[in-house]
């Protein structure tokens, strides 16, 4: 080894000078994602949160009524709210004022425990200051004392632009040497309080792809305006960007509810309601040693009495996905905490009691296992908030609560209020609390039974005997990818489609009839029906919350019925066992409809070769194809042959119209976004629902439309 590197890798070379101390602001711009997650548009994001949690925090208090957020055409960001707006007078301990302090000192604010705010979403202190240091420019004007203030920053140091042409980054800057000053830039009304901040991204930080998303703003507006009841907020987006909202011209909406979490929780359900919206409300205290700033300025443990106050609103619905939402303040906990630790536990805890008080209603014995957290969690919306002074984050992204205390408050509240309403003698509340116990019950019960199909319908070697129905007739291949499943409407379809398909890769299952409606039937009554059990064992993936995409037996599932009235009705039953049961099969696009002919029609005569066979599949096509034959002077083989059911085909003609890869068509059964999904779940609930007056007007107006001579009599 040479002297040099030797030399190089003593340690003796490391020394003080080798040591960097960041000052004020320079440690935000170092490590940004320290402060705000990342630089792309997620931290981008971040800082719009800190100015609009400023805003609502003013709200929250009761001191703003209404906060309005612009996304300028130069990239440039403003928040405006009418409260206190920021203190303008001078800081003692640092000579400087209000405004220059909360966005140039970091750890420095009015939510330290001052007595300003009770509950916030700021709490370190250094959101706006940070927002400032990640800035390329960043104005801000406060209204107090009938005078409107005024100051700008560059990349976090205060100064003045010479402004133009309006205002810009890119105009010349000159910073304060020896004082800052916060200028007086107007008068305004004595009354009219509150703070307007401009801030345009610096690209030194945030590469050009990053962008507020219009979207995301607009979903958290509407999440705050639930949360804070009474609040006013305004999204303007006047970019004019491509591909969002306002590509077109500038675009504005306004959120405002009154009914708070109650009106979220609504918002947020979209599936049929099993029991009402159920608000439970109550407060908690506990004990909690601070840091606190004494006379001279230095800190010193206190303990301190907290107050947490819990509101949770929650139904159940006929689904099993679960919706939760937890906040903090006005803060998504999007990663939890101990609010939602302690909403679960005590949401488990209750249902299993009521469900060994009513065992022997609901029929449950010592030999059923026991609730779990995932029954109870089945088609759950909830959202669950608190509100207390100065919470623990883990983090400045504040993505999960860490106040350990919080959980037992928010366990005993939930428990106490729900158990209130399951035990209400109100008939409203016996009869929803009576059917969510019967939908927990049989979602233990389908769990239990998922997992016994999943183990018993695994595919079985030549060593094994399949248990799997008698009545499957199952195809060779063990490739999912190309293996196809036809689930045919009655024994008689059966036979021709036995010899119709091929036995390598397409099986066939036959269900006799109309199957279950599973819109209005219970999880209980669902696996005793044996088709719709037969339809879950054959898939092999299981069920509702259970259900694995992964285990699937077979790579397409094709509903293949009669081209009538009942055909079409049996196709509707099915699609709601998928779309209710197994869901992500339809999302992954595996479910088809075939497309069996209508008429079938035999050309003869001159020019006509013996087997010209032409099939149609509608009435218009039909008289289409008919007219063309006379035109060019053939003629056909009369009565043309209508198939009432696929019983009428012979094998071949089924083969090479319906079951060919080659030659059939198929339709697929697909949701291509959340438009489609709501849309689908309106269908189903007025096709398919317990709601007979709907289903009743849309027969009503639609008999218009029917030809009677289609009806088969």
């Amino acid at each position: 080894m040479s002297s040099a590197v030797a030399a190089a890798a003593s340690p003796s070379s490391y020394t003080a000078r080798h040591l960097s101390v960041l000052e004020g602001l320079e440690a935000v711009r170092k490590r940004p994602g320290m402060y705000i997650g990342s630089t792309d548009s997620r931290g981008l994001m971040h800082c719009l949160w800190e100015l609009l949690d400023n805003a609502v925090d003013e709200a929250l208090e009761g001191y703003a009524k209404e906060v309005v957020v612009v996304l300028h055409p130069d990239g440039s960001l403003e928040v405006r709210d009418d409260g206190r707006g920021i203190p303008v007078d001078t800081v003692e301990s640092v000579g400087l004022s209000g405004v220059e302090v909360v966005f140039t000192k970091l750890h420095a604010g009015g939510k330290f425990g001052g007595g300003s705010y009770a509950a916030t979403g700021g709490l370190h202190g250094v959101g706006a200051s940070v927002v400032n240091a990640l800035s390329a420019r960043l104005d801000v004007e406060v209204d107090r004392g009938g005078k409107t203030h005024r100051m700008t920053f560059h990349r976090g140091e205060p100064g003045t632009y010479r402004d133009k042409g309006g205002p810009s980054p890119e105009n010349p800057f000159e910073p304060f040497t020896s004082s800052s000053e916060l200028a007086v830039a107007g008068k305004v009304p004595r009354k009219r309080t509150g703070t307007r901040v401009r801030y345009w991204a610096d690209r030194q930080i945030f590469p050009a792809s990053a962008q507020f998303s219009y979207t995301e703003l607009v979903e958290r507006a509407r999440q705050t305006s639930f949360l804070v009841p009474g609040l006013t907020l305004r999204v303007r987006d006047e970019r004019g960007l491509p591909d969002t909202p306002g590509a077109d011209g500038p675009v504005e909406e306004v959120f405002r509810h009154d009914g708070g979490v109650a009106d979220f929780t609504e918002h947020l359900a979209t599936d049929a309601p099993v029991t009402d919206v159920w608000r439970l409300v109550g407060e908690g205290t506990f004990e909690e040693t601070v840091q606190h700033l004494d006379a001279r300025g230095h800190l010193a443990p206190k303990d301190v009495e907290r107050v947490c106050r819990v509101e949770v609103a929650l139904r159940w619905g006929t689904g099993y996905d679960t919706t939760l939402r937890s906040f903090v303040n006005i803060i998504a906990t999007p990663k939890g905490g101990s609010h939602q630790a302690g909403f679960e536990q005590a949401l488990l805890r209750t249902v299993r009691k009521q469900i060994e008080a009513n065992a022997r209603r609901l029929k449950v014995t010592a030999k059923d296992p026991k609730i779990e957290k995932d029954d109870v969690l089945a088609g759950l919306t909830a959202v669950v908030a608190v509100r207390l002074p100065e919470p623990q984050f883990e983090g400045q992204t504040k993505e999960v609560l860490g106040t350990a205390p919080v959980r037992s408050i928010v366990s005993k509240v939930v428990e106490s209020e729900l158990t209130k309403i399951l035990t209400s003698t109100r008939r409203d509340d016996k009869a929803h609390s009576a059917a969510l116990l019967e939908k927990v019950v049989g979602e233990m019960r389908a769990r239990v039974s998922a997992r016994l199909s999943k183990e018993i319908s695994r595919r079985k070697n030549a060593l094994e005997s399949s248990s799997l129905p008698a009545k499957l007739a199952d195809c060779r291949s063990n490739d999912v990818e190309r293996s196809e499943l036809f689930i045919v409407e009655g024994d008689s379809a059966l036979g021709t489609a036995k010899l119709a398909r091929s036995s390598d890769f397409q099986a066939l299952l036959p269900i006799r009839g109309k199957i279950l409606n599973v819109q209005k039937a219970s999880p209980g009554e669902i696996l005793k029906n044996a088709e719709v059990a037969s339809i879950i064992q054959v898939i092999g993936a299981g069920s509702g919350r259970t259900f694995d995409l992964d285990q699937v037996r077979y790579g397409k599932i094709v509903l293949m019925t009669d081209a009538d009235v009942d055909g079409a009705h049996i196709r509707t039953l099915l699609l709601t066992l998928f779309f209710r049961h197994m869901r992500p099969l339809v999302e992954a696009g595996r479910v088809f409809a075939a497309v069996p002919p209508l008429h079938r029609v035999e050309v003869i005569g001159s020019g006509g070769k013996k087997g010209d066979v032409r099939y149609t599949y509608s009435e218009a096509e039909l008289i289409a194809l008919l007219k063309k034959l006379e035109k060019s002077g053939r003629r056909y083989k009369e009565p043309i042959q209508r198939y009432k059911g696929l019983g009428e085909m012979d094998a071949h003609q089924l083969a090479e119209t319906t079951m060919d890869p080659e030659r059939r068509t198929l339709r697929r059964i697909s949701m291509a976004d959340e438009d489609a999904l709501l849309e689908a779940e309106r269908v189903f609930e007025l096709l398919m629902g317990n709601d007979v007056a709907p289903r009743k007007d849309f027969i009503v107006a639609g008999a218009q439309q029917i030809d009677r001579e289609r009806i088969d009599i």
